[in-house]
């Protein structure tokens, strides 16, 4: 009996619609290969969303999503939509309320560059001399994004004005990261640091000792390593593969992801995959999966967008909320195939010859067959 894979399609705004249709037909080819039923719908989002509905999240968006067992998420916003209200803008209104509704509090980023894309990279060769492979787990659903309370207030009259966010963490929420992080460093040498700013701030002083109470009754196979966050964000520029998984809160996480980004060379190369608390119809993580760069409004419409990203963030969805490991790593196969054997977009291309989105997808297609 053919396995039935249902999931939401969140394309999104300017390449979004663009590179997801690259990645549907790789998914619909590797599911015509194994046997499988694809069931899915587009539904729309982000600025698209906003034009279309008068919300970047429609309540019809919504409600697909928890009808699936995963999303695969585009990018939204852009200029179009950047003199709306900050709570009304694309970004802030559909992704964090997607990623507080369904509690995806576990978001993995592979930093991956092929030997073959040094290039790519601002680091000298000589310091990535096997190109970069790390992994980054980052929390994102605590911390300061999300903490309590959040406002402005005019003081004194208005003669001045406080801001205020809050960054709360709670020893549970680092407990169930800390399980995430110690589940990708055993798929992998064993390693993980734990990255915070625990001479500073008391969230940290509870996530370091979290996190080492952790790992010690939970994961002694597991070698353990702490580093302050701002000689991580140093050593990543400095020594990339010195890493192999590391683990940290929301904000910190976010600015060393794309610093891990840059590093790697274009993020028309990185995937992700958000996971939460609950499980799918299949007893498998939900997720949203998506790529690790934005709308990119300069490349829309052209033809010039890098669809390996997209199609690299589907390949996770079939590893984690549809365990499908051997489909999952036969795409990752042939996207890295193509690319290191010369079939490149612009963004890696190195100012050689550079193929159009649709001509790297069908490059892709025909390595799968």
């Amino acid at each position: 009996m053919s396995k039935t894979l249902k999931f939401a399609v969140l394309a999104g705004d300017y390449i979004g619609p663009e590179v997801m249709r690259s990645a549907l037909r790789v998914l619909e080819k590797v599911a015509a290969q194994d046997g499988l039923t694809l069931d899915y719908a587009e539904h729309a989002v982000g600025g698209s969303a906003i034009d279309a509905h008068g919300s970047a999240l429609p309540a019809s968006t919504l409600a697909a999503c928890e009808a699936a067992d995963a999303i695969l998420f585009g990018s939204v916003g852009g200029p179009k939509w950047e003199t709306l209200p900050p709570k009304e803008q694309p970004e802030r209104a559909a992704l964090l309320p997607l990623r507080k509704h369904f509690t995806l509090f576990a978001n993995i980023r592979p930093g991956l560059l092929y030997p073959e894309l040094r290039e790519a990279s601002p680091l000298k060769n000589e310091r990535i001399p096997d190109g970069i492979d790390i992994v980054c787990i980052r929390e994102l659903t605590g911390g300061i994004y999300f903490g309590s309370p959040k406002r402005t207030t005019a003081l004194e009259g208005g003669a001045d004005v406080e801001a205020i966010d809050t960054m709360v963490y709670r020893k549970s929420e680092i407990e169930r990261i800390a399980a995430v992080a110690i589940t990708a460093a055993r798929s992998r040498k064993k390693r993980l640091c734990s990255v915070d700013k625990a001479n500073v701030l008391e969230t940290s002083v509870l996530w370091r000792k979290t996190v080492s109470d952790y790992v010690a009754a939970h994961a002694p196979d597991i070698t353990l390593s702490h580093m302050y966050v701002d000689n991580a964000a140093m050593q990543l520029a400095r020594e990339p593969n010195q890493f192999d998984v590391f683990v940290t809160e929301n904000m910190f996480g976010d600015i060393l992801s794309d610093e891990m980004a840059v590093i790697c060379g274009s993020l028309g190369m990185l995937s992700s995959a958000s996971l939460g608390a609950r499980q799918n119809s299949l007893g498998n993580p939900f997720g949203l999966y998506e790529p690790a760069g934005g709308s990119a409004p300069d490349l829309a419409g052209q033809g010039l967008a890098n669809p390996c990203a997209q199609i690299l963030s589907a390949a996770l969805m079939l590893r984690y909320s549809f365990g499908l490991e051997a489909s999952a790593a036969r795409i990752e196969r042939a996207v890295r195939h193509v690319v290191t054997c010369g079939t490149r977009t612009g963004d890696i291309a190195f100012g050689g010859p550079a193929v159009s989105t649709e001509e790297m997808t069908e490059a892709i297609l025909a390595t799968l067959g």
